[in-house]
């Protein structure tokens, strides 16, 4: 089974933590072990908003603001690496073709942001996309899609699963809202609906969650269910 899992740098670093990355890569390496051809795409967490922050107090402009952003993620990204053994690609992979010639080969392959105006939600996407993934997993901090932010209404409902046409629709006004937050951006949402791709948004905070969901398809979180089903079939095999 081919996967593609987007790591938030929330998940991964909110702090410099080795056991965190540790437990992540750990995960990654069973994942392996057990024949999944493996893409990880890192985000730059709070971090990046830190450096980004500063900054754009000093005047940088909005694309440089992104190729500082892109500059964390790529670190968050040999952070993994490290820890990581021997199968993982040594470089973060600056575009799809490495990331995909690395992932073939049958290495694990680790990646940041790619180019400016593109989160790396967006990147997970296109990566699984290019490499005709059969899973796309989201790692975030939030378990899931709701139909407002968790954070700010006690009474936000999860949806449980959605269409990858149901997922732009939920997305497109929280991408609107000043502040919002949501556990996947919309062009990542619309990359999502244009490939078809199955997809899960889980709170991946505890590594074996993530485990569990590419292995067995078990979580707690939202399935994005193309139509047709597109249920990866090593699931029917367990």
């Amino acid at each position: 089974m081919r996967v593609v899992l987007s790591l938030g740098g929330s998940v991964l670093a909110p702090e410099l933590d080795p056991e965190r990355v540790s437990g992540h890569a750990a995960v990654i390496e069973r994942l392996v072990e057990e024949g999944c051809e493996l893409g990880a795409v890192v985000g730059g967490g709070g971090v990046a908003r830190d450096y980004i922050g500063a900054a754009r107090e000093l005047g940088a402009n909005e694309v440089q603001l992104d190729q500082i952003g892109i500059d964390v993620t790529r670190i968050n990204a040999r952070l993994l690496i490290a820890a990581l053994g021997a199968t993982v690609d040594p470089t973060p992979a600056h575009d799809y073709d490495e990331a995909g010639d690395a992932i073939r080969r049958g290495d694990v392959s680790v990646m940041g942001g790619v180019m400016p105006g593109q989160t790396t939600d967006a990147v997970a996407a296109a990566l699984a996309e290019y490499i005709d993934a059969d899973l796309l997993v989201y790692a975030t901090s939030a378990n899931g899609i709701y139909d407002a932010d968790p954070n700010e209404d006690e009474e936000a409902v999860q949806f449980g699963e959605l269409t990858p046409a149901e997922l732009v629709e939920v997305i497109a006004p929280m991408s609107r809202d000043a502040g919002a937050s949501a556990p996947v951006d919309l062009l990542a949402a619309k990359l999502i609906e244009r490939s078809g791709m199955r997809t899960i948004v889980l709170d991946g905070t505890n590594p074996e969650v993530i485990e569990g969901a590419v292995l067995r398809g078990e979580h707690t979180g939202t399935d994005i269910v193309p139509s047709g089903g597109g249920e990866p079939t090593y699931w029917a095999q367990q």
